[in-house]
């Protein structure tokens, strides 16, 4: 694969972004180098090699899932701007 000038701006646009005529050729360069990169990774032999699941060798610590009343209704509502005793009440945002 080659990153040409017309994907460059096509994938601009799908990232939404502004590319200047001065950035596009450096980015092409990069863009083409890590590409370059990837392909050199397919050459490596991963037969009976598993696949990572995680980065880390430890353990996941799990605890026992125990509910607790940390905050109050009322306590919540305490520095709400506006709200009518039961929920915090907000500005209408959609039509």
């Amino acid at each position: 694969m080659n990153i040409t000038r017309e994907l460059l701006d096509k994938i601009a646009h799908l990232a939404r972004l502004e590319i200047r005529d001065d950035e596009a050729e450096k980015l092409m360069t990069d863009m083409n180098a890590i590409i370059a990169w990837i392909d050199k990774l397919k050459e490596v032999d991963t037969e009976g090699v598993e696949p990572l699941t995680s980065m880390s060798h430890e353990v996941n610590a799990f605890r026992e899932d125990v509910v607790q009343q940390e905050l109050t209704r009322e306590d919540a509502l305490k520095n709400a701007p506006s709200h009518d005793g039961q929920h915090f009440r907000v500005p209408k945002v959609i039509e």
